[in-house]
């Protein structure tokens, strides 16, 4: 399978969650060898920041991605959206601090992506990993391990007390449902009752009932739902895009309970060094 890219650039522009600052980015095809990076624009020498699990900074509430000073936050629904579409290499141009929030999905990223096409590059994607023994992140009652599994599929669990979201469980085969139709729509979710104090400590000033769904006692303040099961379908496109960061997602079966972007960065540390021992044995056999 060779190596893939955009067929042409795209831009899209909105409110960061966490900033509440608008900043625009362009998604641009790159050559192949260079894979997934960002470049702040707006800074001086315009600082490049790989998209790899090495350069991870921050995981609260969001994947934040940093070099020296340089960092861009909130970067897992991009990721997502260009990995599940196979675009291996992509050059994203961004003015300020935080990726756009857009509706709170994948889907403008996806249909961006659609639009644009992807063409392929002259050069084979490394072999997938396929993992061979259980890998496991764990944190009190949360977790997130990888199986060893014929195909690649995704399970997650999450339960919180709010009756209207309470526990939910979802599996995604990528084999047999399209991440754009099963997973790019699900949309952030947030707790009514804990928004004012996030916001005193700097986070979430750009969330709104525009961009994220929120749920108090009485149930969503911003129905409808585009599932039912809304919330933990978007716990695996997080997921995705936190794997994403490896380069090349293996071959397992992923399974996660009331985990977090702390434990999916965890998980991916694990599996970083697994995958280059068997990349390097792999091109010298």
């Amino acid at each position: 399978m060779l190596a893939q890219t955009l067929a042409k650039p795209f831009v899209r522009s909105g409110i960061g969650l966490h900033s509440g600052v608008y900043t625009q980015v362009r998604v641009l095809p790159t050559n192949e060898g260079e894979g997934r990076y960002f470049v702040r624009v707006d800074l001086p020498n315009q600082p490049c920041i790989p998209a790899q699990v090495e350069f991870v900074c921050e995981t609260m509430l969001a994947t934040e991605l940093g070099v020296e000073g340089a960092r861009v936050r909130t970067v897992e629904h991009l990721l997502s959206a260009l990995s599940a579409a196979g675009v291996d290499h992509a050059r994203i141009e961004i003015d300020g601090g935080e990726v756009p929030l857009l509706d709170g999905s994948a889907k403008e990223w996806c249909d961006a992506i659609a639009l644009s096409g992807i063409i392929p590059l002259g050069v084979d994607v490394p072999k997938i990993y396929s993992v061979q023994e259980p890998v496991w992140v764990r944190e009190g009652d949360a977790f997130v391990c990888a199986l060893p599994s014929a195909k690649t599929c995704f399970t997650y669990g999450i339960e919180f007390e709010l009756s209207a979201i309470g526990q939910q469980w979802y599996t995604w085969h990528p084999d047999q449902e399209k991440f754009e139709n099963a997973i790019a729509t699900a949309r952030t979710f947030g707790l009514a009752h804990q928004i004012e104090s996030l916001q005193k400590t700097g986070l979430i000033k750009g969330g709104s009932l525009d961009n994220a769904l929120v749920c108090g006692e009485a149930g969503w303040l911003n129905p409808p739902l585009r599932f039912a099961n809304e919330p933990v379908r978007h716990k695996i496109l997080d997921l995705v895009g936190d794997l994403s960061l490896l380069g090349q997602i293996p071959q397992a079966h992923f399974l996660a309970y009331k985990a977090s972007h702390k434990l999916h960065l965890q998980l991916a540390r694990k599996l970083r060094p697994l995958i280059a021992n068997f990349q390097e044995n792999y091109v010298h056999t």
